[in-house]
């Protein structure tokens, strides 16, 4: 884009009378309806993701110890920050909000920091789709694999090519793409949230069952030994791999502001948006504890990467095929919340830019069905948002190994939109004084995350370099 982004946040003329009738909020926008239980549900499909189903491996790698502790750690820490980033939603001293985490940052720290966030910020957003579909389509072919090995016997050579089910994912997510914004999502976020409880359940159960009949794998408190089959520098890599995963698994900062965004304004943002922060954030770490703890008691130190799609359970065949299918339905969903704040920065820069063009900013109604339901259609959100989950498809196809570039991704971003930004915005806001113990104790938090950063990045590096020695492009078949 030759011209600069404009923020979101503009004068808009504002009717009292409508304003006093609830027809529309304080900023002149249409009236928000969102409440603690929407955004609980946009949070946790945000978060509890397939990844749930590879803490297991990340136990493994880190033990008992290590490895639930840091777990933890870095859900208190997430929810910590993510309550001070949402005491931002409203701009410094005043009541105009900011729509986006980009709006937010630009207004509380100014300079070229919210260029920085924006960059960051929609790289991951977009990276996370093409992520999204490649782990869709795995989740696929293990159903197809599942069906072949329980025909033809385990040690069958089933293999298939996942760029037809890539294909199939991005005709459905174009279809769900034209969803206009967040305030019409609720619903998908609902199923897709059931759908994580569901899948993590039957990995759970499926983990129980091994452990109760007698036939649990190995543990140690340390993780996987250093042996013959594993060197102590590989050891480090997979350790640092495990930390960035547990992180990046408790991180939702990337589009908090946004889902803030969709709230009510009574009672306040902030209060509803903190409870949500609280519900999702305890929810979530629950379910990783469990699923990650029996995953890990029941495969030991041979856990897979994922305990469903890496067949540490190959019976009862169908369940683990349901189990796949939510994966699918969950991912369908999360990729779209993703999707939104990319979606909408550039349909307001568009209207921003050209706010006479019709093409832009004109909305066709449809009636649909015997109760003539209305569905909007715009013409340039139908072929911009096309495209774009058309391209993501396709890099998704190329790059069979981009899912080590998004952990390579997710180490960069972590840091910076999960822990500084909220951090030194709310220092803003609170007006905290250099060298105060409040000041120190959030710089030292900050210096923590950081350095957790730089050893996943570290290790992320050493998987996408192993991933360049084993994919090629466009070929991706197992």
């Amino acid at each position: 884009m030759n011209h600069e982004i404009e923020s979101e946040i503009c004068e808009i003329s504002v009717d009292p009378v409508k304003v006093a009738n609830g027809e529309v909020d304080d900023d002149g926008r249409s009236r928000r309806t969102g409440t603690v239980w929407t955004a609980s549900a946009h949070i946790i499909t945000a978060i509890v993701g397939s990844g749930v189903l590879s803490l297991a491996w990340g136990l493994a790698q880190l033990g008992w110890i290590i490895g639930i502790a840091t777990l933890v750690i870095f859900s208190g820490i997430s929810l910590y920050t993510s309550g001070l980033l949402a005491e931002c939603y409203r701009a410094p001293n005043s009541v105009k909000r900011n729509y986006t985490y980009r709006d937010a940052v630009k207004n509380y720290l100014g300079g070229r920091k919210y260029k920085a966030l924006g960059l960051v910020q929609y790289t991951l957003l977009c990276g996370a789709m093409v992520g999204y579909t490649i782990t869709a389509s795995i989740s696929m072919v293990a159903i197809s694999k599942s069906n072949c090995y329980h025909k033809e016997g385990h040690k069958a050579p089933c293999k298939y090519s996942y760029n037809p089910y890539m294909m199939a994912l991005g005709i459905v997510e174009i279809l769900l793409s034209q969803i206009p914004n967040f305030h019409k999502l609720s619903w998908l976020s609902t199923i897709a949230a059931s759908m994580s409880f569901s899948y993590a359940g039957i990995g759970m159960g499926l983990s129980f069952a091994k452990i109760v009949s007698g036939h649990g794998e190995k543990t140690t408190l340390t993780g996987v030994e250093i042996g013959l089959d594993l060197t102590a520098a590989d050891k480090t890599w997979r350790i640092f791999q495990a930390i960035g995963n547990m992180a990046f698994a408790c991180s939702y900062a990337a589009i908090l502001i946004e889902i803030q965004d969709t709230l009510k304004s009574s009672p306040p943002e902030q209060e509803v948006m903190k409870k949500a922060n609280t519900i999702a954030t305890f929810t979530a770490t629950t379910l990783y504890l469990m699923c990650g703890c029996l995953g890990y008691a029941a495969l030991g130190n041979h856990a897979q990467g994922n305990i469903l799609t890496g067949f540490g359970f190959y019976e009862p065949f169908w369940l683990i095929d349901l189990a796949n299918f939510f994966i699918v339905v969950h991912l369908l969903g999360a990729y779209q919340v993703l999707a939104q704040p990319v979606f909408g920065v550039v349909e307001s820069w568009a209207g921003n830019r050209w706010p006479k063009s019709k093409f832009i900013n004109d909305e066709h109604h449809l009636g649909i069905g015997k109760n003539n339901s209305k569905f909007s259609v715009n013409f340039f959100r139908l072929i911009w948002r096309t495209a774009f989950v058309a391209m993501a498809t396709l890099i998704s196809m190329a790059f069979p190994f981009f899912n080590e570039v998004l952990a390579f991704l997710g180490a960069i971003a972590y840091w910076p939109m999960t822990v500084y930004f909220p951090m030194e915005m709310y220092i803003v806001r609170k007006e905290i004084k250099r060298g105060t113990i409040c000041w120190f104790g959030l710089h030292l938090v900050n210096l923590v995350c950081l350095l957790a950063a730089l050893a996943a990045g570290c290790g992320s590096i050493q998987g996408v370099n192993q991933a360049l020695h084993t994919y090629k492009l466009f070929k991706f078949t197992q």
